[in-house]
């Protein structure tokens, strides 16, 4: 009976250890700041430091678009391994799916590469 079990709870002991020892290591590692970094305890984000937060500071239509097309290709892309298990069931008919869906990918990279969407201004 726990044998039928027994892979559930390892895996709910995964699920719930790693969150816990994340949590636990930033706690342990985590810097404090000093005397001299509490003046300069400003946001820091994406590698940019800003000064001070301002509530109507407004995001630029380039980081929409980035989000967007990271969130549109990562989607594609998770399609792609269904597709490669399968690959060898589906012979030729899957190989010819794989590669036309590779090429429209490809086209579309092109295609927003070419618009000038993948440039940070």
């Amino acid at each position: 009976m726990l044998s039928d079990w027994l892979p559930f709870l390892i895996y709910a002991l995964l699920a719930a250890g790693i969150p816990a020892s994340m949590i636990a290591f930033s706690f342990v590692f985590a810097t404090r700041p000093t005397s001299r970094t509490k003046q300069r305890m400003i946001p820091f984000e994406s590698g940019v430091s800003e000064g001070p937060p301002r509530q109507d500071r407004r995001f630029t239509v380039s980081f929409y678009l980035t989000a967007m097309l990271f969130i549109l290709f990562d989607i594609e892309i998770v399609f792609l391994y269904p597709l490669a298990i399968q690959l060898d069931a589906l012979g030729w008919f899957g190989l010819i799916e794989f590669l036309v869906f590779i090429a429209i990918l490809f086209v579309a990279y092109v295609y927003i590469w070419r618009k000038g969407a993948l440039e940070w201004h």
